[in-house]
């Protein structure tokens, strides 16, 4: 656990460099010897530049850069909090695409993994948090999502008791746009002093986060108007509430820039440092004692992309369209197979299902799909209509033929037992409103077709709805010819291994750029291997 540095094995070509290397492939062998000293030493002109890696070598040197491992790249703070070996997160796709298993198979390898509970019902929820409490019993790097639910406040605010009451190691608060009840009881419960009469936390919480003033809300404490009600309810303690007052709300906050399902499609480079200000000042106006560690999510399928992301100051990375061609991730073949097709330009925005109403949206795969064309028909006809009696009779029929595949009566009937099953309370207001009950309808569309995805049903195959960001076409670019390109040598562990050890080669490379090394172009690429 921790940060000790760990050995990964070196291809046969890959031998210490000690004699001096000057020419463009022998500078690039060195740089990807990134676990042994670089010496850099003069050429017999004096205006030369070269390597000399492993023990320090006769004579005058340049310089000398230290080894460098995966596992120093981020903030060490990270991972001595959340015990783990490398600053790594697989982060929570929804509907359980980020499986039991993927979570699982992150805490073994020493990194933290998130389950992807948005979409489900409480029972799927909660079958999933027995088997992970059972499966790392006494760890302390995994985690569930708990997605911000503003059609189902009730339903978000079980699954926020739910993990409290299972003693869920870390959450992953995301898609929130303000603080909520869930998101405060999460932060707040369990507070309490320690020992030295430091602020501990029994709940780690991390919040995802794309703008600045959604990012101010979790960097300060949470708000009396939240916390009172809590503590009037029994559901915080007063010594809690007023523990509460003195700590940010999350102490790990994830900067996610464009990036598949809900995005904001803003640059990391501009959203990265600007949520770093943030912090500095609110740190500074609170005078909190820990900084709140900050990461960096979305565009990250590459070593490059990595790499830049902990140069701009992210403690930690967080990986999510790249995982679902995981082997543990739970979607189908199918769905698989159109991702490993993608190019950084094969993606789109679509309204969400779960915001259809205040018109959110999120990016999806364009290519091999209607999705994105057929669910922006329904918007655009909720908008202009108060109701499914309103529809046209030739827009009913083109809604039932090429997007609904039945008669919008068999989908109402569907949809009532739906949330009959799951809220009567939505299915009750849907009956007393006319519009409320179009949407309902409309987003039964947009519900299934992301199940039809994980599922696989072939019949739908131009309907699904697979979340996806950019990240996906460059990884594709990157693993192509290599141990990666075989779906079945993709599993989560092997991908975010060598994105670390590949972004390690690309930092070694721009070190020694920047103190005049002539690094070529060809150091900076790193071809995936099987790593232990």
């Amino acid at each position: 656990m921790g940060n000790q540095p760990v050995s990964l094995p070196a291809p046969p070509d890959e031998t210490v460099t000690t004699s001096p290397a000057f020419t463009p492939e022998q500078i690039a062998a060195c740089v990807r010897q990134v676990r042994h000293h670089a010496h850099i030493v003069a050429g017999s002109t004096g205006r030369e530049l070269g390597l000399v890696m492993g023990p320090r070598p006769v004579g005058d040197i340049v310089g000398t850069l230290p080894p460098l491992y995966p596992e120093w790249l981020g903030g060490r703070t990270f991972c001595e909090a959340h015990g783990v070996r490398f600053p790594y997160v697989a982060g929570e796709m929804a509907n359980g695409i980020a499986t039991t298993r993927m979570v699982v198979a992150m805490a073994r390898a020493e990194m933290l993994g998130f389950f992807g509970a948005g979409g489900l019902g409480l029972p799927e929820v909660e079958r999933a948090v027995h088997e992970l409490t059972a499966e790392l019993a006494g760890r302390p790097n995994w985690g569930v999502n708990l997605i911000h639910s503003p059609g189902e406040p009730d339903l978000e605010y079980r699954v926020a008791k739910l993990l409290l009451r299972h003693a869920v190691p870390c959450i992953s608060a995301s898609a929130f746009m303000d603080l909520t009840p869930a998101v405060v009881l999460c932060s707040a419960a369990g507070l309490h002093r320690g020992p030295g009469g430091q602020i501990v936390r029994r709940t780690r919480l991390f919040a995802k986060v794309s703008r600045p003033e959604v990012a101010a809300r979790f960097l300060s404490p949470a708000p009396p108007e939240l916390l009172r009600p809590l503590v009037e309810s029994g559901e915080l303690s007063a010594q809690e509430a007023a523990l509460a007052a003195l700590v940010p709300v999350a102490e790990d906050l994830t900067v996610e820039s464009d990036s598949g399902g809900h995005t904001d499609n803003r640059p990391l480079g501009v959203l990265v440092p600007r949520i770093l200000l943030l912090r500095e000042e609110i740190t500074r106006r609170h005078g909190y004692t820990r900084a709140v560690r900050v990461g960096a999510a979305g565009g990250l399928g590459t070593p490059d992309a990595v790499a830049a992301a902990f140069a701009l100051g992210a403690a930690y990375v967080v990986t999510g369209s790249v995982n679902q061609v995981a082997v543990e991730a739970g979607i189908s073949d199918e769905a698989k197979a159109m991702l490993a097709d993608a190019d950084i330009a094969d993606v789109i925005m679509a309204p969400a299902a779960d915001m259809f109403e205040l018109g959110v949206k999120l990016q999806v795969l364009r290519r091999g799909s209607l999705f994105a064309q057929r669910a922006g028909h329904l918007h655009a006809a909720y908008q202009a209509h108060s109701s499914l009696e309103e529809l046209s009779p030739q827009l009913r029929a083109k809604l039932e033929r090429e997007v609904f595949g039945a008669p919008i009566d068999d989908v109402w009937a569907r949809t009532r037992r739906f949330w009959q099953q799951r809220d009567p309370a939505e299915a009750d207001r849907a009956e007393q409103d006319p519009k409320h009950r179009m949407a309902l309808v409309f987003r039964w569309y947009l519900g299934n077709s992301s199940r039809w995805a994980i599922t696989g049903d072939a019949a739908r195959r131009s309907d699904f709805q697979i979340w996806c960001g950019p990240a996906m076409g460059a990884f594709n670019r990157w693993t192509a010819g290599s141990c990666l390109a075989d779906r079945a040598n993709r599993s989560v562990v092997q991908i975010a291994l060598n994105l670390l050890e590949g972004a390690a080669v690309a930092t070694r490379a721009h070190q020694l750029r920047t103190y005049g090394v002539p690094v070529p172009s060809s150091a900076f690429a790193f071809v995936p291997r099987p790593l232990a």
